[in-house]
């Protein structure tokens, strides 16, 4: 197999990113659905406290998890550019450190997890009828954390070499395994939210399974062997340079939603579940979002690997136009027809006005992320990670829980709430777009003083 899936060094530029992003996006949307067959089937099948207990775990699992799975988009990083410098020896080493990477962490994490899962769930006032419940769900999916890494610094792997496909397919093959046994489990078992839990964890040993075969078959410096499995003390450096600011980013986004979520749920019943209903739209448009936010990312690390900033500019330029046109597209298509597609949730009249101002208000002004992840991602492909983490951690984060305390709770309405999202963004686009051209032409002198020295 050829190091590389796409040729990002040479040619046109459109069309790989498309390659690129929509496989990723798809692998995203798909994980999204499949996540959501947990909640509907201990919903449909358990009952009303077991919902509530697999739910109470969303934002904790999110936010132990962000930290380590922003290392390895340390890792895609790092290995894009040595594949775009050719430097095949430390894409060995890339390869070999980033698992052993995923799996120490993974086990670190579940241990924590595991031990501390009763003082986590108090600490953010889970209701003590489910506490029981949610104790059990986490320590099990907790016990399952070092596969569901394997799985993504596989993944982040094989996308520094332009392969989405492959994640994809693994996805799948997860997402169907996890369905089929939350249905075994549950209906057939009489399993509670631990059946729903080991099927999770069932379905991530096959993904990461699938991960460690397909690069133990790679060809060349990217193929995984183990007895050369070990950590090389620069290259782990290197991730964690990269990686620990988005998973701290990650982390501090988690907390900001957080204290959003808490101020709707003093909003009352109808908006909490209006939440709900939006945010199905909302993970869709950011997850194609997202994807051609990665793209920028490997794309522009293995070309500063290459040391072609000027390719690297015109990646940027083209990724951002891409976004643009399709994910503000789609965006501006959800946030006309929010009422119609609301009403595919519910019948509530409250629910369905509700979700739809808050699709309208975010998914109006989602253009404007576009450009703050899009160039953020570009900053992380030159190995610049915490600038952009830091900026989006005080514009967006830092500013909206100030705001949640201060203008909210003089006027604690759902539209006052709601206008947080594009005030944020707004803040932030202009500083990320400061700090990008500080950082390339920063970049730029520091490869030219290379070549004349």
């Amino acid at each position: 197999m050829a190091l590389t899936s796409i040729n990002m060094l040479e040619g046109s530029i459109w069309n790989k990113i498309l390659k690129f992003a929509v496989p990723l996006a798809a692998t995203s949307i798909m994980q999204q659905l499949f996540n959501a067959t947990d909640v509907a089937v201990v919903g449909q099948f358990v009952g009303k406290d077991a919902l509530a207990a697999v739910g109470a775990n969303a934002i904790v699992i999110n936010l132990l998890l962000n930290l380590v799975i922003g290392l390895s988009i340390g890792a895609n990083v790092v290995c894009a550019m040595r594949i775009g410098s050719k430097d095949y020896l430390r894409i060995k080493k890339t390869i070999h450190t980033s698992i052993v990477l995923a799996f120490t962490s993974g086990i670190i994490l579940a241990v924590f997890g595991v031990y501390f899962a009763r003082d986590i769930l108090e600490l953010v006032d889970t209701p003590e009828h489910i506490m029981d419940s949610a104790v059990l769900y986490l320590r099990i999916l907790m016990g399952g954390v070092p596969i569901m890494l394997v799985y993504n610094f596989g993944a982040s792997l094989l996308r520094s070499k332009g392969d989405t496909k492959r994640p994809l397919y693994a996805m799948l093959c997860a997402g169907t395994i996890n369905v089929l046994l939350n249905l075994f489990f549950v209906i057939q078992l009489k399993m509670g939210v631990e059946g729903v839990a080991i099927a999770t964890v069932i379905a991530s040993c096959s993904s990461a399974s699938l991960m460690v075969y397909w690069l133990h078959r790679e060809k060349g410096p990217m193929q995984l062997r183990f007895d050369k499995l070990g950590i090389d003390k620069s290259i782990l450096i290197h991730i964690c340079k990269v990686g620990l600011p988005a998973g701290f980013q990650g982390m501090v986004f988690s907390f900001s939603n957080v204290i959003i979520q808490i101020a709707l749920n003093n909003l009352g019943a109808e908006v909490v579940a209006a939440t709900a209903v939006a945010l199905n739209f909302e993970f869709a448009a950011f997850f194609i979002l997202q994807a051609f936010s990665q793209a920028a990312t490997t794309f522009v690390g293995q070309n500063y690997g290459a040391k072609n900033i000027a390719r690297c500019r015109r990646i940027i330029k083209v990724t951002l136009g891409i976004s643009v046109l399709i994910t503000g597209s789609i965006s501006i298509a959800l946030a006309v027809f929010a009422y119609p597609l609301s009403e595919i949730f519910t019948a509530d009249p409250a629910v369905i006005r509700y979700s739809v101002i808050r699709i309208r208000y975010i998914l109006t002004f989602e253009i404007i992320n576009i450009f703050i992840e899009t160039l953020s991602g570009a900053m992380r492909g030159v190995g610049y990670s915490l600038v952009p983490a830091v900026a989006c951690m005080l514009g967006v984060c830092v500013f909206r829980i100030f705001y949640v305390y201060t203008i909210f709770a003089d006027n604690p309405t759902f539209e006052v709430l709601m206008a947080v999202y594009p005030i944020s963004w707004l803040l932030t686009v202009f500083v990320i777009i400061g700090l990008y051209f500080y950082v390339f032409k920063r970049v730029e002198k520091k490869l030219w003083r290379k070549r004349r020295a």
